[in-house]
């Protein structure tokens, strides 16, 4: 591993690197932080999909992609004189000392869970007690992951099942009520009811320190790894998937299934 001579010195180049193709380079020369917003929000995709698949040496290609974001809209607040990457790593030092007085000063907190309820305590605390409690949930969050950081924000100020136990039979009366809408076939009131059922789902993985994002990306990569397999067998055997029955399809699932399970065994 590099000294922290080196690390700087690594990211001193970059900022120069960067600086150097402000100027001469045509496209980044034109770049506004609009422009940047939709390749950042892929960027972070991409970093996003190579952490889920372990992928370490794609992990560091992508957060070098996402660093580089951050200093170009850095570079572009110090063009306008609004602040510039200094600016940037200093706050984020100061917000993070701040957030931590387990560790800089004389708060005691001894369990991760007990530094998340002082972090939510700390944040309400920056804005002079004005702040919301969900107001730091952002808006274009993906709806599973906001459910999740909903509940946990609130959860965070005491709002939450004293028995964790106890969220199951809520899950169950979401689930009955979704299923006698659908039965009345209301499409509205059906949709409605879906929402409040994955939203009772999605807290019962909180309460058992499951992550829902995580594990329905498992899922559907598992899907498509079987998906794929029956799609194999169909390429192989000269037999367009639309000509196969669901009793052959089901079949080809089960033994992309019984592979996966030897190979785990």
């Amino acid at each position: 591993m590099h000294t922290r001579e080196e690390k700087l010195a690594a990211f001193g180049r970059l900022i120069d690197v960067l600086g150097t193709l402000r100027v001469k380079c045509p496209w980044d020369r034109k770049q506004t932080n609009e422009s940047l917003r939709p390749n950042t929000i892929e960027e972070t995709f991409e970093l996003c999909d190579a952490l889920m698949k372990d992928d370490k040496k794609n992990i560091c290609k992508e957060l070098g992609d996402v660093l580089l974001h951050v200093c170009f809209y850095s570079l572009i607040g110090s063009e306008t004189g609004d602040f510039d990457i200094a600016d940037v790593c200093n706050k984020e030092a100061d917000k993070l000392i701040f957030r931590h007085p387990h560790v800089y000063g004389d708060i005691k907190a001894d369990t991760a869970d007990q530094v998340t309820e002082n972090w939510e305590q700390i944040k309400l605390k920056e804005k002079d007690g004005n702040k919301r409690v969900l107001s730091g949930v952002p808006d274009a969050l993906p709806s599973l992951i906001k459910a999740y950081r909903i509940q946990d924000k609130a959860r965070n100020v005491g709002f939450d099942w004293e028995d964790k136990g106890d969220v199951w039979a809520k899950v169950r009366e979401e689930l009955d009520e979704l299923e006698t809408e659908l039965r009345n076939g209301d499409k509205e009131k059906s949709t409605k009811e879906l929402g409040d059922f994955l939203f009772s789902v999605i807290n019962a993985a909180r309460l058992y320190h499951l992550n829902p994002d995580n594990a329905l990306e498992h899922t559907n990569q598992k899907f498509i790894r079987r998906f794929n397999y029956i799609e194999d067998h169909s390429i192989k055997a000269g037999k367009p998937l639309t000509d196969m029955s669901l009793e052959e399809m089901d079949e080809l699932w089960n033994e992309a299934k019984r592979n996966e399970n030897d190979k785990n065994a």
